[in-house]
């Protein structure tokens, strides 16, 4: 049974990073109806800023964190800006390719830069430091990671369901023309929600050094989650992300340790076609 319970706040803490990543991704494509196929390059990205920041200046992920955030907010409203504004209007597919070139241009730019090999930062505060808790263990930077990203959708979740900002981009989801009849400049929302989104996926990717090696590949799984999460949980639901990403490190947490690793993803996407199809438009679907 202890086991078990070890394995469940393994999957839970990997589960509320997944979510953190998932809730960027979800407010872009929930407002805009707008799928980012660079999401997952975000991350890495963010996850070479915080280790270069660790590498080349000492900076510890734990400061580094916010500059990987602001970073990433900047190249979402770049991304918008100078991609994502020519494509509102235009067939779903037009953004989703001009997404995925970016997304090939990210990864092969770093992998030209920075080569293919998986990089270690070594002596972080939080390091590999655990505590133990009767006789279930901790590791403290993935109990950092997943404690931050819970923190952070809340806060996100708190803007969008509680503030004037927050409704004017509820209404801009749900009409467009309607919000600007209102005076709301959806413009503006557009911009904001795609480097609110960036910058979730930023701060995950930021606080990730910690205990995950950086490659360029890194972030295409995270991306792929992400998808499968806001998925499950339901187009433009923060909730919704939340508990689809719990759900997702759990199952995997299982999968991994009961069965076998390599079955940890099958079992992920078991779960997502078994929710989809129970439930088309996901958990929190309306």
């Amino acid at each position: 049974m202890e086991t078990f319970i070890q394995v469940l706040i393994d999957g839970l803490l990997s589960g509320m990073v997944y979510a953190l990543v998932a809730a960027g991704l979800c407010l872009i494509w929930g407002v805009m109806d707008i799928i980012n196929f660079a999401h997952g390059e975000y991350l890495m990205i963010a996850m070479y800023v915080s280790y270069w920041l660790g590498f080349l200046a000492n900076i510890d992920p734990v400061i580094s964190v916010v500059a990987s955030g602001v970073f990433i907010f900047i190249i979402g409203v770049l991304t918008y800006k100078l991609i994502i504004r020519f494509t509102i209007g235009r067939p779903g597919l037009v953004a989703l390719l001009a997404t995925f070139g970016l997304a090939m241009f990210l990864k092969n730019f770093c992998m030209n830069r920075f080569t293919p090999n998986f990089r270690i930062l070594s002596g972080t505060w939080l390091g590999d430091k655990t505590f133990q808790l009767g006789g279930l263990i901790f590791p403290v930077p993935q109990l950092a990671a997943g404690l931050l990203a819970l923190i952070v959708v809340g806060i996100i979740y708190l803007i969008i369901s509680t503030t004037k900002f927050g409704w004017a981009v509820q209404a801009t989801a749900m009409d467009k023309e309607a919000a600007e009849l209102m005076g709301i400049n959806t413009e503006k929302i557009y911009v904001l929600i795609f480097g609110i989104g960036g910058a979730c996926v930023g701060i995950a990717g930021g606080i990730m050094p910690t205990y995950l090696a950086v490659h360029p590949e890194v972030g295409s799984m995270f991306g792929l989650i992400a998808f499968v999460c806001v998925a499950m949980g339901g187009f433009g639901s923060i909730p919704g992300a939340l508990l689809a990403g719990l759900l997702v490190g759990v199952v995997e947490a299982l999968a991994g340790f009961y069965i076998a690793p390599v079955f940890k993803y099958i079992a992920v996407f078991a779960l997502y076609l078994a929710v989809v199809f129970l439930r088309p438009k996901g958990i929190f679907g309306w």
